[in-house]
């Protein structure tokens, strides 16, 4: 794997393989699986580790490009996808959909006001809240760079069949709930001392 330039170098490749790993079997019981099952496992863990360095790298160029934290990428992608969608982008409902205080959303607006990425106006049928909108110039540069190299996921999706499409989709929702937190102890924040 070619790595780009000025970026950290790939991983190990034996970083995904579960017998080096995890080599006494303490998370993951492999007792019943063939070798080869594990091994499978393991490059499909890899692709997803491959998958991951890239969107980071993506993300990591995105903020650069852009001048912005990633709360701010998010805003903006709401705001492209609302003008998109003929809706009216409230603070509140950027708030909700970054779930942030109304105090942030406000620093947040005003950093993107400031920059020029924003615009805000009376909204058109509720006297008390105001109307965000993104910039054309913001839209159009966004759109142009960010937003044109997350599409081309849109391409390696098309090329699946419908049915290997139902199947990655069921992996990852089924990845998704596995390695959701729920009621673990550790990923509670701390108990505060008195």
């Amino acid at each position: 794997m070619v790595g780009i330039q000025g970026n950290p170098p790939p991983l190990p490749s034996n970083v995904y393989d579960f017998n080096d790993a995890d080599p006494k079997s303490q998370l993951i019981d492999r007792s019943a699986m063939s070798t080869e099952d594990v091994v499978h496992i393991g490059a499909l863990m890899a692709a997803l580790g491959r998958l991951r360095t890239a969107e980071k790298q993506l993300s990591d160029a995105s903020l650069k490009y852009m001048k912005l934290n990633q709360s701010d990428m998010r805003a903006l992608h709401y705001l492209i996808v609302t003008a998109n969608t003929d809706a009216i982008a409230t603070p509140g409902a950027i708030a909700r959909h970054l779930k942030i205080s109304t105090a942030s959303t406000t620093k947040l607006l005003d950093r993107l006001e400031h920059a020029g990425h924003i615009t805000r106006s009376a909204h058109p049928s509720d006297r008390r809240a105001l109307a965000i909108t993104i910039t054309a110039k913001t839209r159009q540069s966004a759109m142009d760079t960010v937003g044109r190299q997350q599409a081309k996921r849109f391409h390696a999706a098309a090329r699946l069949s419908a049915a290997e499409r139902d199947v990655v989709i069921r992996f990852l929702d089924d990845m998704t709930q596995e390695i959701t937190l729920t009621d673990e102890a550790w990923a509670q924040p701390a108990a505060s001392s008195e």
